[in-house]
């Protein structure tokens, strides 16, 4: 296990992640909260987040509340769309950066995406971050009447997607012309406040393009996967970035993990077993993403993933709404393997 100070991962010695430990708030369905104090809750979150060492705050971009392995699901459950959400939450927080995991490129004229993700950075003073992925939950597109393409063109919209938004928050007048997106000497003012934009985190893990276009075009992505999973694909980001030329220690790499910390590794893997059993045949994908234990339990668990490559976690939690486990969850990562300041 790593120790406090050390820096994340097998790579990148000397340089400073987009992100280290990032807590995505997955579900607002919160026990005894009606819909006018949602967004109350949501603040309280995200205020305990930063200060327990959290050094940024992630909102799932969906419509519908997504099926999340451990968490079980209902369409018609309360959601906050993302970017409204994270522009409140800009003004309510100070230091955690703010971004989607991740938005669906099929969603948004990708211009129009460049335009809020820099509103979101005028408005945090520079903690926007673009997260980015070719988008999966086809119910919601019909459900809010947007073309769901095959994979194959959802990728294709992706590389174009991203290029624009590069484009957009790098230069002053860019023009494009792709096959399914263009811009003519597109105006994006205010800047976003840094030269290279917003950090762009690609999600996903697709081997052939998705991580190709990591290596190409991002500063960050994250995966999906148990440990031998992320040894495999970082594996094959190395062979794209050596093929782009591209040095790997520049992407920040993170996994997403259910997180299940309780004070006794006995009571995290009760919890952990009733939600496996709550999702039958699917209960293997908890297996995948999960990490449950006390806080020594979970911290030899992180650190064998940073020890694999990795420089942190976004990780949701199943009782995001209890702030004394939010709490806990911070600390411990930030004990055990310190933060970005």
């Amino acid at each position: 296990m790593q120790t406090t100070g050390q820096t994340a991962g097998a790579n990148g010695a000397g340089r400073r992640p987009v992100l280290r430990f990032g807590l995505q708030i997955a579900r607002f369905d919160y026990p005894g909260v009606p819909p006018h104090e949602i967004f109350d809750r949501v603040v309280d979150i995200a205020r305990t987040a930063e200060d327990a060492g959290f050094d940024s705050i992630w909102a799932q971009d969906h419509f519908y509340q997504a099926p999340v392995p451990g968490l079980g699901w209902q369409a018609d459950e309360p959601v906050l769309e993302s970017y409204a959400m994270l522009a409140a939450l800009a003004a309510r927080t100070s230091k955690v950066r703010l971004g989607t995991t991740v938005t669906g490129v099929t969603f948004r004229n990708p211009a129009l995406l460049a335009k809020a993700v820099t509103t979101l950075d005028v408005i945090s003073k520079g903690r926007a971050v673009l997260g980015i992925g070719a988008a999966w939950h086809e119910e919601e597109h019909r459900g809010y009447g947007f073309d769901f393409p095959p994979t194959g063109e959802r990728l294709s919209r992706l590389e174009e997607a991203l290029q624009v938004c590069r484009a957009m928050f790098r230069e002053e007048r860019p023009s494009f012309s792709g096959e399914y997106y263009r811009i003519s000497e597109a105006v994006n003012s205010p800047r976003p406040l840094t030269s290279s934009g917003p950090p762009i985190l690609v999600g996903g893990g697709g081997e052939k393009r998705t991580l190709r276009m990591v290596a190409r075009y991002a500063d960050a992505c994250n995966l999906f996967g148990d440990l031998e999973t992320v040894r495999h694909k970082l594996g094959v980001l190395e062979r794209h970035c050596a093929a782009e030329e591209r040095d790997p220690d520049e992407i920040t790499k993170t996994k997403m993990a259910c997180l299940l910390i309780s004070e006794s590794d006995a009571e995290a893997q009760r919890r952990y077993e009733e939600m496996a059993a709550s999702m039958g045949d699917y209960a293997a994908m908890l297996g995948g993403i999960a990490i449950a234990g006390s806080p020594q339990r979970v911290a030899d668990q992180v650190g064998e993933y940073l020890e694999a490559g990795l420089d942190g976690l976004v990780c949701y939690l199943p009782d995001t709404h209890d702030l004394d486990t939010v709490r806990l969850a911070g600390e411990t990562l930030v004990k055990n393997f310190g933060g970005l300041s």
